[in-house]
């Protein structure tokens, strides 16, 4: 099997988990609470000794030869969708090599809840929401802008207007749902009260 194939099947594999961690982002829009009774209730199905190891393998492994495919393809990519797709990758690759080890520094050697708590202090505390603030925003886009830019190259056949909602939609739908996202770590939609053992690792 292909790198190419490999990373797709990762790819799917990760699209499980994304679509209920997405899903746990969206409930911060109603509250930190609410975003932490679903992180809890979900937390089960992936935060366990069989699932957890295939996620942070496929995580390494899509981060990898994402990266790759890039590097080999540099010189043969033209276009908006092409470049727009390497682009977006390279990003993921990056915040998700920096998104996980965070998040298993917080559990292992901080011995945090890396709940909503744990990312929204970086955006309340400054100058650290410079950095968060476009951190977050560009992942969320980057995500759906590359989810849009595999549409693009699956609907070749189809006609120029399918092709560009194929890849504008999704980029849309990014931008959207990270304005939502970083509005609410940064406590513009609901009022926050983050633990004081958050807001001491900034210090």
């Amino acid at each position: 099997m292909s790198i190419r194939k490999l990373h797709r099947l990762s790819a799917c594999v990760l699209a499980a988990f994304i679509l209920l961690h997405l899903g746990n982002h969206l409930a911060a829009i109603a509250g930190a609470h609410a975003h932490v009774a679903y992180m809890e209730a979900i937390r089960p199905l992936y935060r366990n000794a069989v699932v957890e190891p295939v996620l942070l393998a496929c995580v390494l492994f899509q981060c990898g030869s994402g990266t790759w495919m890039v590097l080999r393809n540099w010189k043969k990519r033209a276009g908006l969708p092409a470049w727009l797709q390497a682009g977006t990758g390279i990003y993921l690759a990056l915040f998700l090599l920096l998104h996980v080890g965070a998040v298993l520094f917080g559990r292992s050697a901080l011995g945090l809840d890396t709940n909503f708590y744990y990312a929204a202090a970086g955006f309340v505390l400054m100058p650290y929401a410079w950095f968060f603030a476009p951190y977050y925003f560009l992942a969320m886009f980057a995500l759906f802008a590359h989810l849009g830019c595999a549409a693009y190259w699956q609907v070749q056949a189809r006609s120029p207007l399918v092709r560009r909602l194929a890849l504008g939609v999704p980029a849309v739908a990014g931008l959207v749902f990270a304005l939502l996202i970083n509005l609410a770590l940064a406590g513009k939609l609901h009022a926050l009260d983050i633990p004081a053992k958050y807001l001491i690792i900034y210090q």
